[in-house]
């Protein structure tokens, strides 16, 4: 490749460039070939590029295909070559013709490629891939930037099938590929779970893959438990002299030791440092981690402490992992020691750290010791979150203290922090629970008004609250207002409604909702046939519940205990005691019912 260099300046306010000899890399391949007439180039000196093309011939697949290129094309605006060789922000203008030939198609190409741009800068994709189509189809080489933003943006929307036409379109089109392009289409590929096709295309590259390319396969095989094929990655990786790099290291090592233990772990550091690749961070946090899971605390504690100083410092992340091991195995107090050495060392801890410890505390149930580390996190410039407060808004509502609870939701939103629907959650299970069923209700809707809008488990949980104390016509206006809102209803919803209906005496009605659950391809679980067959024994209607047994059976739904202890309690209310007896022992001496419920339910008889 002739690489251009400044000598002087020309009268016209050019500066006239001579060709030096280079073996220049990134977006210059040596498939392409310059004619002599291609030789000299101007670049204006306010950054305006002149390149004199005749013509350029591009290798497609088993030929060559001779793309008449424009013979002149202006390049403005230019500001850089990134690392890869691309240009940044280059717009092209037509600037004349310097040969006296026709600039009309440059002018063309230029146009398409602009608006090819600015499509995929809107997000218009597929305008964008069908304007591509039309440009390779009249000769034009697409602008390779723009169509490496239009397969990132199909790979994002799941769309891998046409990020992959795109690159066949390219490959065939005479543009010149880097090794970028070809990493935003495996990344795609990886992201959405399709790793043989990220290997078809590391097989294919026109370009050498570099490390980001096989790092980016090895996450995905490493992260689906394909440890042993990610190694014969590694190997062909070797084989190309693409040599791994600590991101590599750190990949393999956190594999290994889900894997294999930590002990193979430490043989691949081992390997990493003999290697030449010096571990950061990362790589030790993951070892602590490991150690950790592997419930070898102490030795975690040990590993830390003799961390080489030349290598890194243990930073934030490496602590809390400690932390977080030393609360779930109780030893609060060391805990509280390694908080204080964490920042007699100049290691800040973050708002993870203090949330570890009030999360702990709550659990215990230490809420005046989590409050006391709640209030101490602005001091070393920590600002509570709704993950910081969620734990003590549990913990109020676990010990029943309502008022405590609605209490700090108003002291966490005077404070800036805005309650999640993790919060709101929390203290409608509560308030449901309690039997403040109204309250309930009355923060719900509230909660679009304060930005947070009911998920699924929101209304399940009120509406279950409004069930079980009767007010089932509200229950049902819910489940109307969620279906109008986008949410579906799932089991949990319907069974709620129907042990609600069924409690009510409305026995119909609840059989009607699980006829609907059916059509709609839902199968009830037996939670919901008990509460059935418990309305239409409360009912003294024991044959229509016997009835519904068989449906449900016929059905594919396994009767449990509860289900034939209401049978039998069914068949005792309506008169038949000795036929009960007989039944409850000839059940517990097949093991359908247990000894210990049967004299329960004998006791009732």
């Amino acid at each position: 490749m002739d690489l251009i260099a400044p000598t002087k300046q020309t009268p016209d306010g050019f500066c006239s460039f001579h060709k030096l000899h280079s073996g220049f890399g990134g977006r210059i391949s040596n498939k392409l070939s310059r004619t002599p007439s291609s030789s000299r180039v101007f670049v204006g000196c306010k950054g305006r590029v002149l390149v004199l093309s005749d013509s350029i011939r591009c290798r497609a697949h088993d030929g060559y295909q001779k793309h008449r290129r424009k013979q002149v094309v202006a390049v403005s605006k230019v500001e850089q070559l990134s690392s890869n060789g691309r240009l940044k922000n280059v717009e092209k203008t037509p600037y004349g013709n310097l040969n006296g030939g026709d600039s009309s198609n440059g002018l063309e190409e230029f146009e398409s490629n602009n608006q090819l741009r600015r499509l995929v800068r809107n997000g218009e994709l597929e305008e964008g891939f069908r304007l591509l189509e039309s440009m390779v189809y009249q000769g034009d080489i697409p602008d390779i930037i723009a169509c490496t933003s239009l397969i990132r943006g199909f790979c994002k929307s799941g769309k891998t099938r046409k990020a992959t036409r795109i690159m066949n379109i390219l490959e065939e089109s005479g543009a010149v590929l880097d090794v970028i392009t070809y990493n935003v289409l495996i990344s795609g590929y990886c992201r959405a779970g399709e790793i043989d096709n990220a290997l078809r295309v590391l097989d294919r590259m026109s370009v050498s893959p570099d490390v980001v390319t096989y790092n980016t396969i090895l996450r995905t095989l490493c992260d689906g438990g394909k440890l042993k094929q990610a190694m014969e990655v590694l190997d062909r990786q070797l084989q190309r002299e693409c040599y791994p790099d600590v991101i590599t290291y750190t990949i393999l090592i956190e594999a290994t030791y889900k894997e294999s233990g930590v002990e193979q772990a430490m043989k691949l550091l081992d390997e990493m440092k003999s290697k030449g690749c010096k571990p950061d961070v990362v790589t030790y946090n993951v070892l602590i981690n490991g150690i950790c899971k592997e419930g070898r605390l102490d030795e975690a504690i040990e590993f830390l402490n003799n961390m080489p100083p030349s290598d890194c410092q243990p930073n934030v992340i490496t602590h809390n992992i400690i932390l977080r091991s030393m609360c779930s195995t109780g030893r609060w107090m060391d805990a509280e020691r390694l908080l204080a050495e964490m920042v007699g060392k100049g290691c800040s801890p973050s708002v993870v750290t203090f949330n570890i410890l009030i999360n702990f505390l709550c659990r215990k149930g230490l809420l005046g010791r989590a409050i006391d580390i709640l209030e101490k996190m602005p001091k070393h410039g920590c600002t509570p979150n709704s993950l910081s407060y969620n734990p003590l808004l549990h913990g109020f509502c676990k010990e029943k203290k309502m008022d405590r609870a609605i209490e700090y939701l108003d002291i966490m939103v005077s404070r800036g922090c805005y309650p999640d629907i993790v919060t709101y959650n929390t203290l409608l299970t509560a308030l449901c629970k309690d039997g403040k069923v109204d309250v309930a209700v009355e923060i719900l809707n509230q909660l679009s008004s304060k930005g947070c809008s009911p998920v699924l488990i929101t209304y399940n949980t009120v509406i279950d609250g409004l069930s079980k104390v009767g007010k089932t016509e509200r229950a049902i206006e819910l489940l109307e207002e969620m279906r109008k809102k986008g949410l579906k209803p799932d089991i949990i919803t319907y069974s709620s409604l129907v042990g609600g209906l069924s409690r009510e005496g409305k026995v119909d009605e609840a059989i009607k909702f699980v006829r609907d659950l059916e059509g709609m391809g839902v199968r009830p679980n037996a939670i919901t046939f008990n509460c059935i067959m418990l309305g239409l024994c409360k009912a003294r209607q024991t044959s229509r519940a016997i009835d519904f047994l068989a449906h449900m059976i016929s059905k594919g739904c396994k009767p449990t205990e509860a289900t034939y202890t209401i049978l039998i309690e069914g068949i005792a209310y309506e008169g038949l005691a000795e036929e009960a007896l007989e039944l409850l022992n000839e059940l517990c001496y097949r093991g359908v019912v247990k000894r210990s419920s049967a004299e329960q339910v004998a006791v009732k008889i």
